[in-house]
């Protein structure tokens, strides 16, 4: 059986990943220490997988905000960093994808509570739709159907993305 810390890190590295586009060890890091220093704002009611899960996201959203992400991603401080740039597609395409996830992840955090955390569980988390049920305290079908409004509104406000 699985540690319930093991579950934790799991599911941390996966949002991370999922939002960031690969592993990043020291967001992981800030993640534990965050939850470590906001532990008595957590309210025990057996949803800590929802705030680990925000708590995580928030961290990746500031990550792409921060000073390192866009000197990561743009440093220009020669002739050799130029030619790599110039004949790397992948480099501008992995900015690219982040700046999506970035845009996508707004659009997400925008929606209504309800509809958020039917996102976050199902599509960060890869929860099954009974689990997210059970979790919420809703029927089944609740839970199909806000995944369905939301993947609506998502759909309306990111169509601009589809003709990039």
């Amino acid at each position: 059986m699985i540690s319930q810390q093991t579950e934790h890190r799991n599911l941390i590295r996966s949002i991370i990943k999922k939002l960031t586009g690969s592993y990043n060890e020291d967001l992981e890091q800030e993640a534990y220490l965050k939850a470590w220093q906001n532990r008595d704002k957590y309210k025990e009611d057996g949803k800590i997988k929802a705030w680990l899960s925000t708590l995580t996201a928030n961290i990746c959203r500031d990550y792409f905000k921060s000073r390192s992400f866009r000197e990561d991603n743009a440093k220009i401080g020669g002739d050799e960093i130029l030619e790599k740039m110039a004949f790397s597609p992948r480099h501008e395409e992995r900015l690219e994808s982040k700046a999506r996830q970035k845009i996508i992840l707004k659009a997400v955090d925008n929606l209504p509570t309800a509809l958020r955390k039917v996102v976050i569980f199902y599509e960060f988390e890869e929860m099954p739709y009974a689990e997210i049920a059970k979790k919420l305290g809703i029927p089944e079908g609740t839970v199909k159907s806000r995944l369905s409004t939301a993947r609506k509104i998502l759909a309306e406000q990111l169509n601009f993305l589809k003709g990039e």
